[in-house]
């Protein structure tokens, strides 16, 4: 099949798009990616590229295409508004042009935030007359109202509008998690567009390298956390359980990462002197994760408790998995519930310090062997769902059908 992926977000950058346009190509398929400039997440655009320069290139067989955007900043309200749809108004543009220049079979939109990136797809879509797959990662507008963000009725309203229009021109609406089901059925009659179509763990983690250089783990019991260290992640919380654990100096709270709420963080593990229990080691690149994984002894998962991310399972929830450790959640619905099927750890309400202190020390207490256990049942849960292999297989029916 000749495929055109739309995604603002491609290689350099670490999205799921990438496996999707580099393994599509590897089984046969012609991928062309329209795209952006990278610039996530530090917000400036990375080194060799620019507003005048490698806006056309070749990455592993994968036709790539960039369109110019205004940078992300420091991803501050303004700043992501002018980056999502200066983005989506110059990839319209260019997607008009390549609807003449190229004739495809279909197109698929890879969509983590912003909804917008459908814009250009549907152009495509008229233009070629092909079906369209719109792969939800990120609910709208709910997105724009969590953690306390937009609560002004005539910008939800517009953007609902918007949800609309982008869902009704698409063919197929894929969900990366069974909970987004409710919340995009009450915009529309969609049912029989949807398609579960979930995340996966990266080859990198699941299959890479274990012996990463990365620094030493504190000596002791490792509780480690992986990713953005932001609001969504509700990390206040973790950092409550943390200062009722004080006293158990053999139990370590290890920050992999780096997020918004990151200074905050350190700036309370000062204050109240956690120094010798909680350890921020920086920010990794994923082809660190297997080597972190492997040396912590509890993978630690946590989102706010907002309508959108108790519907959400956490991409981080696949790779975890696949490590073969126990692991521990604090968090609501569909994450939650996946924990609990897979019988892989424990899990807690979402913004509960104390029941995640209290889970903490019963995993501190199991027995080596009864951890492990937890990880293999974890290990098989993710090889009967959540394999690149079988996901991609599964796309290849979604896109042929």
């Amino acid at each position: 099949m000749k495929i055109v992926l739309v995604t603002q977000y491609f290689f350099p950058e670490n999205f799921k798009s990438n496996d999707i346009a580099f393994e599509l190509v590897k089984r046969g398929h012609e991928v062309t990616v329209l795209t952006g400039l990278p610039n996530y997440p530090e917000g400036k655009i990375y080194n060799g590229y620019g507003f005048f320069k490698k806006h056309n290139e070749i990455i592993n067989g994968v036709k790539v295409i960039r369109t110019l955007l205004i940078p992300r900043g420091k991803g501050g309200g303004i700043r992501l508004f002018l980056n999502y749809f200066s983005w989506a108004f110059f990839a319209s543009i260019r997607a008009f042009f390549l609807a003449f220049q190229d004739k495809f079979d279909a197109v698929m939109v890879h969509e983590p935030s912003p909804i917008t990136q459908g814009f250009p797809a549907i152009v495509i879509k008229k233009i070629q007359k092909i079906p369209l797959h719109f792969w939800v990662l990120d609910l709208w507008p709910e997105s724009l109202t969590s953690a306390g963000g937009i609560k002004n009725k005539t910008v939800l309203s517009f953007f609902t509008r918007m949800v609309k229009y982008i869902y009704n021109n698409s063919d197929k609406i894929l969900i990366s998690s069974k909970g987004f089901k409710d919340s995009i059925l009450t915009k529309g009659n969609y049912e029989d567009k949807l398609v579960y179509f979930p995340n996966w763990a990266e080859d990198s983690i699941s299959k890479g390298n274990s012996n990463y250089p990365i620094p030493d783990l504190p000596h002791g019991f490792n509780i480690l956390f992986a990713g953005n260290i932001g609001v969504a992640q509700d990390v206040n919380s973790i950092i409550k359980a943390a200062l009722i654990l004080k006293e158990k100096l053999d139990i370590h709270f290890v920050f992999v990462g780096d997020g918004r709420s990151k200074t905050e963080l350190e700036d309370f593990v000062t204050a109240n002197n956690l120094e010798q229990t909680v350890h921020f080691m920086g920010r990794f690149p994923i082809d660190a994760m297997k080597t972190f994984f492997n040396r912590a002894d509890v993978l630690l998962v946590s989102l706010k408790d907002e309508l959108i991310f108790n519907v959400t399972v956490p991409a981080k929830l696949q790779a975890y998995l696949c490590t073969q450790k126990p692991i521990l959640g604090i968090l609501n619905g569909e994450g939650a519930e996946l924990i609990d099927e897979a019988k892989c750890g424990f899990s807690t309400n979402a913004g509960n310090s104390e029941g995640l202190a209290k889970e903490i020390v019963k995993l501190y207490k199991l027995t080596e062997e009864q951890r492990s256990i937890l990880g293999q049942n974890g290990f098989r849960y993710f090889e009967e769902n959540f394999t690149m292999t079988k996901c991609i297989d599964n796309l290849e029916l979604i896109l042929k059908n």
